[in-house]
């Protein structure tokens, strides 16, 4: 038997010509309780199409932790680890996650007060809102009007010990109705994009390679990002730019010294582009977030100098200067013809390459419109593998 796949429909803001591997509804199958032969089907389509979509699922939290584990066996732990925060408030996480008691590796994160739900007598869940988190913000005139951002553009990952996940599941269980918004980008490109309420917004790592040019395409393949530790907490105190795309640099972040205790050798350094482990594509994969510092090799032998960037290699640890190159070379790929804004039904269930997109919460509910999904992602039991030297080569 053979899984059915159906591409996704796309917002009429969308270059359907950049859509053309991305996205599948898959039909006809359970996913809570897949044969291996259909399992592996899936597993392989996942990688081939960066986003699944399932329709009318009824998923218990023990089901979808065995079908993300599937993905990697031997991973165990949630992805930012069970406790998800390294136990401290200071982690702009900590409002957002309630764990499932007996199940872990499942969160349960929405918005409004949720009662008698898998073990939790009460959980209050709060939607992340750009409010919060910008360094400015959409008045509450044009809020009241359905103007709202991107909150975070980012990869699941704790991007401190553990290794990112490969999969991450999202299940939604209550789907508030509400009218579209605006999702502005206020850089002063004019750009906006109209969004279902409360969508999750991907966009494909690979197209964001892809659409480089060819000096940052050299300098992507080359190079590595080291993150802080303890991101979560290092970042709490600074302000995101108005498209959700990184930090501001204003001297915020927390120090290093104030962290939590925290070693060199557990920090993350993981490539700029990360390999597809079925179609060998390069996608780019940075949380810009929590990027501190870029590592560059040198243009390997034979390679043109001309026009590219750090051709001796470098190590870049001026915060302004890592995100600002980082800045250069995702923010083309987020231009509203590049998302794909999810319209959220009840019991959707959504995988996603965790390796292979960035996404992010979008958009802003009143604390009467109550929401609750389920999702869970899985430290990995390796870290992703960037591009093999001949691909360095061809790019370089």
């Amino acid at each position: 038997m053979a899984i059915e796949l159906v591409p996704l429909p796309l917002p009429a803001s969308a270059d359907a010509s950049k859509f053309t591997d991305f996205g599948r509804e898959v039909r006809g199958v359970d996913p809570g309780s897949l044969s291996p032969e259909l399992f592996e089907q899936v597993k392989d389509a996942l990688y081939k199409h960066d986003a699944l979509l399932f329709r009318d699922v009824r998923l218990t939290p023990e089901q979808q932790y065995a079908l993300t584990k599937a993905f990697d066996p031997e991973s165990e732990s949630y992805g930012h680890g069970n406790n998800k925060t390294e136990s401290t408030k200071k982690s702009i996480l900590h409002p957002d996650l309630k764990t499932i008691p007996r199940v872990p590796q499942v969160q349960l994160i929405g918005n409004g007060t949720v009662y008698n739900h898998e073990g939790l007598a009460e959980a209050m869940l709060k939607h992340p809102s750009h409010t919060t988190f910008h360094k400015t913000r959409v008045t509450p005139e044009d809020e009241a009007k359905g103007i709202t951002r991107f909150y975070r553009w980012h990869i699941d990952a704790a991007l401190y010990d553990l290794s990112p996940p490969k999969v991450t599941t999202l299940y939604g269980i209550h789907i508030p109705k509400g009218s579209h918004q605006i999702c502005r980008y206020d850089d002063g490109t004019g750009d906006e994009l109209k969004v279902p309420l409360g969508t999750t917004a991907f966009v494909s790592g690979k197209t964001m390679f892809d659409i480089l040019p060819k000096e940052l395409k050299s300098l992507a393949v080359r190079s590595k990002v080291r993150y802080a530790p303890h991101p979560y907490v290092w970042m709490a105190p600074a302000h995101a730019m108005p498209t959700g795309l990184g930090i501001e640099s204003e001297g915020l972040e927390l120090p290093l010294s104030e962290l939590p205790h925290w070693e060199e050798e557990r920090r993350k350094v993981l490539p700029v582009v990360w390999k597809n482990p079925v179609t060998g594509n390069l996608h780019f994969q940075v949380h810009p977030c929590g990027a501190a510092e870029l590592i560059v090799d040198p243009l390997p032998a034979g390679a043109t100098r001309e026009g590219a960037l750090y051709p001796d290699g470098a190590h870049i640890t001026e915060l302004k200067e890592v995100r600002g190159l980082l800045y250069k070379m995702q923010r083309p790929a987020i231009a509203p013809n590049f998302v794909y804004p999810h319209d959220w039904r009840e019991n959707d269930l959504v995988l996603f390459h965790n390796r292979g997109v960035l996404h992010s919460v979008v958009g802003a509910f009143t604390k009467e419109q109550v929401r609750a999904f389920h999702q869970c992602n899985l430290a990995a039991s390796d870290d992703p593998t960037g591009p093999t030297e001949e691909q360095v080569k061809a790019y370089a």
